[in-house]
């Protein structure tokens, strides 16, 4: 069994919290910021930053994508790519053909 080496760390909020990667985000921070409701509610956070880190905070903006581009994008997997594609359906958009 291996040991991980996890360090506490102290957002600017005042949250302490253990990471092992250089990764600075808070989970308590990022949990309170999750929207309730539309389809950025549906992916995990790293998907969530990704979209947003581009400029990406609706699904007309998300159609003007292909799934090759989105899935370029840093924190973006596979895995959220049905839940994009089911959320631009429900709204009559598609990501944008290559």
């Amino acid at each position: 069994m291996t040991t991980s080496n996890k360090s506490l760390r102290t957002c600017e909020k005042g949250h302490k919290f253990y990471k092992s990667s250089d990764c600075p985000t808070c989970p308590t921070c990022e949990q309170e910021r999750k929207p309730e409701c539309g389809f950025l509610s549906t992916l995990s956070a790293p998907a969530r930053r990704a979209l947003e880190n581009n400029g990406i905070t609706t699904l007309q903006q998300l159609s003007n994508f292909s799934e090759k581009e989105i899935l370029q994008f840093h924190g973006m997997g596979p895995a959220s790519l049905p839940k994009l594609r089911t959320a631009l359906e429900t709204n009559g958009l598609t990501f944008r053909d290559k």
